[in-house]
């Protein structure tokens, strides 16, 4: 082989070589490198013996994240593996622990007692270089012939993904660079002819599931052939705006290649959970969720491929050729690598919903935890209607530790005719009893800001979770995710400007909204937990503190 080009498979990636002499450098000849099926080994050999060329594409993903605690985002290793997959060579930038980046939500939430206190910053170190001057030059370093500042997985709109391509692109913007610039996710979705105008400097968007197409782009890339009529894209065109059919979904995400966590450094992994610091990632093992939530984003990607029409109780009708999974034999690969060679016991799952997904995997995979008895844990976000005394049973084969469920607001009639929610108050408490009755942690998910709520619906809201009593509350500002319903509606009200910027549910919100002001929805996210804990009753007294202190 050393005297012809060939196709080299290492660590089950392919990669295009032409070696230009058959010398063997001081690790032996190339295929006994190769062998040894580490990348590492590969790029070793390469640096010390310059006699091979190497095609490949070099990937840099960009991860904006501003909160300054570790977050996998999941598109990122997705799109990683995928790039990999087809021999390319990737490096992230993680702007996470850049001192002059980072907001803290992990302190702010501790503060406001969303989070319980922990050392978790006694294991990860800020940087104090400048964000600016680090990502010019690891850009001008690597010098990356593509540059992915954002996509959509099961993560779709929670830890600040949503907002992605505006931070990235911030970050990016006045750097010299050569490199093609590709972007996806929920807004690129949602409005791919206003996002192309908002982000000129984009070489071209992908709509949708980004994996496949992502890897079709760097493959043209590599080949010198022509990318433009991809399904999926939409780009700038002189003045016009380009936008091409949608690409099929992915039916079978064991398609998607292995997911690479190896990009993120170590630190990354870290994360607070309910007073420890454990090593976690965000997960998912399937994608789709059969709701129709009217403020939900995942209403985006149903109407993108064709499911738009709505059925009894808020299901999506055909709602099984929508969602997706994994195999059983897919996900224990991954998550016992993850806990093996990362030393992962966390896996926080971004799905959906996932008790959506189908039992004949969950079981399977139940299966083989049973075998491996490893020391890991789950923690899955579901719907309360999926809560029964058969899950339950299979939840505590899955070590599931903790789920998460959407409360949103007290009013049952407000949850229907605006949210287009159905569970009753009934079916609420039930599934939060029997969770409580097995052992199994209880976080209770709260909105408030939403339109047309105001103050006194967030008192209610306050007083069903005390009934509740769950073991963790969280409470999000609403967020104008674009091309929602509640989106439209709160743009048609004035609350919020048609496309907003810096959107954040956790940290800020941005409305002007008629029934509830900024300042007094600020308050209730501040001590929302508070008083879930003690009682609506100190209402006046927090108020007269907060004014002194303000």
């Amino acid at each position: 082989c050393p005297s012809n080009p060939l196709r080299v498979g290492y660590a089950q990636r392919g990669v295009c070589l032409v070696p230009l002499n058959a010398t063997g450098g001081s690790e032996g000849s190339l295929c006994e490198v190769l062998s040894k099926g580490d990348p590492m080994n590969f790029r070793d050999y390469y640096k010390q013996n310059q006699n091979v060329i190497v095609f490949m594409v070099r990937v840099m993903l960009v991860h904006p994240n501003k909160w300054g605690r570790g977050i996998t985002a999941i598109w990122i290793p997705s799109h990683a593996g995928v790039a990999r997959d087809l021999g390319h060579d990737v490096q992230l930038f993680d702007a996470t622990f850049y001192r002059d980046w980072t907001v803290d939500e992990t302190t702010y939430n501790t503060e406001n007692r969303q989070y319980k206190p922990s050392d978790y910053h006694q294991h990860i170190t800020y940087s104090d270089t400048p964000i600016r001057a680090a990502f010019e030059e690891a850009v001008h370093s690597f010098k990356p012939d593509v540059i992915l500042l954002s996509a959509f997985s099961s993560h779709i709109h929670g830890e600040g993904e949503y907002v992605n391509i505006q931070y990235s692109y911030q970050l990016l913007e006045g750097i010299e660079h050569d490199a093609f610039v590709v972007a996806g996710g929920l807004q690129a979705t949602a409005d791919p002819e206003g996002i192309v105008r908002r982000f000129p400097f984009v070489d071209v968007f992908i709509r949708g599931e980004s994996e496949l197409v992502f890897g079709q782009i760097l493959s043209s890339i590599e080949s010198s052939t022509e990318w433009r009529e991809t399904p999926g894209l939409a780009f700038k065109d002189g003045d016009s705006v380009l936008v091409n059919p949608p690409q099929e979904i992915i039916s079978d995400m064991d398609a998607i290649p292995i997911y690479d966590y190896s990009v993120f450094e170590n630190q990354a992994f870290w994360r607070p959970y309910n007073g420890e610091v454990l090593k976690a990632v965000d997960y998912e093992l399937s994608r789709g969720c059969p709701f129709s939530c009217t403020y939900c984003v995942e209403t985006v990607i149903q109407k993108y491929y064709g499911f738009e029409e709505i059925g009894a109780s808020g299901v999506i009708k055909n709602s099984r050729k929508y969602l997706r999974n994994k195999s059983a034999e897919r996900a224990f690969m991954e998550i016992k690598y993850l806990h093996e060679h990362h030393g992962i016991t966390l896996f926080r799952c971004q799905d959906t919903n996932f008790l959506s997904i189908e039992k004949s995997v969950l079981k399977g995979l139940a299966d083989k935890f049973d075998e491996w008895g490893a020391s890991i844990k789950l923690y899955i976000e579901t719907r309360p209607e999926t809560i029964t005394p058969a899950n339950i049973e299979l939840l505590l084969r899955l070590k599931v530790d903790g789920v998460g469920m959407g409360v949103e607001l007290a009013s049952e009639d407000f949850r229907k005719s605006s949210l287009n929610r159905f569970p009753s108050q009934e079916r609420i408490f039930r599934a939060f009893d029997l969770l409580k009755e097995a052992g199994i942690r209880r976080t209770a998910y709260n909105i408030i800001g939403l339109p047309n709520e105001g103050e006194e619906e967030i008192i209610e809201t306050v007083l069903l979770n005390r009934e509740l009593d769950p073991d963790n509350v969280t409470v999000a500002f609403y967020s104008p995710y674009i091309g929602t319903i509640e989106q439209r509606k709160s743009n048609d009200l004035d609350y919020f400007d048609d496309y907003e910027y810096h959107v954040d549910g956790q940290l800020r919100t941005l409305t002007r909204s008629s029934h509830v002001d900024s300042a007094t929805l600020e308050f209730y996210k501040k001590h929302f937990v508070r008083l879930v804990s003690d009682g609506i009753e100190i209402i006046d007294e927090l108020k007269k503190t907060d004014l002194d202190e303000g």
